[in-house]
């Protein structure tokens, strides 16, 4: 139990910095855009990224992409790069993976989405407020698929690309955010 206690006492969790790595606004079929009657369809893809700085220096990037089509024309494109410099120490494995692929990019969803919706607002579009996003889901789902690729490499198929021991992974949510890949 003190050993048990010990490695808790040892595990560090410390946000450096957060910033914006890149901004993008699109509105490819504007003006003509602003005149189309039709309900928008919206689509969210989700991406992250884990940059090792340094030990127990990691940056994540979140990246961000909502398109809006009205009538099969793209009203909008808004991607953010929202980025962290996370201090994350103590933690081995699987506990590392889930840091960086899940609780770092549920720390930077919110700015994120902050940058969207006044992209979005400053580009002449109505308010967009993206949804919660359930990181934890989207992170299991890519330790599955991971499973999977190295399940179907076992059996053969040896050249298949494998992110082995990453922490990306990538999501999408479409009309009301709903989380899927």
């Amino acid at each position: 139990m003190a050993e048990q206690e010990g490695n808790e006492q040892q595990q560090q969790f410390v946000i450096q910095k957060i910033y914006c790595k890149d901004i993008s606004f699109e509105t490819p079929n504007s003006p003509v855009i602003f005149t189309k009657e039709g309900q928008p369809e919206l689509k969210v893809d989700l991406n992250t990224a884990v940059n090792n700085l340094a030990e127990g220096l990691y940056e994540v990037v979140l990246q961000v992409t909502a398109t809006t089509e009205i009538e099969d024309k793209t009203a909008f494109l808004a991607e953010v790069h929202q980025a962290g410099i996370f201090n994350i120490k103590g933690f081995e494995g699987q506990h590392l993976d889930g840091m960086l692929g899940s609780y770092c990019p549920s720390i930077l969803f919110p700015y994120a989405r902050e940058m969207v919706s006044d992209l979005v607002t400053r580009g002449g579009f109505p308010q967009l407020v993206l949804q919660p996003v359930n990181f934890d889901a989207i992170y299991a789902q890519h330790l599955q698929e991971q499973q999977a690729q190295a399940e179907t490499a076992a059996q053969g198929d040896s050249g298949a690309d494998e992110d082995s021991g990453s922490a990306e992974g990538s999501g999408s949510a479409e009309g009301s955010a709903e989380s899927v890949h």
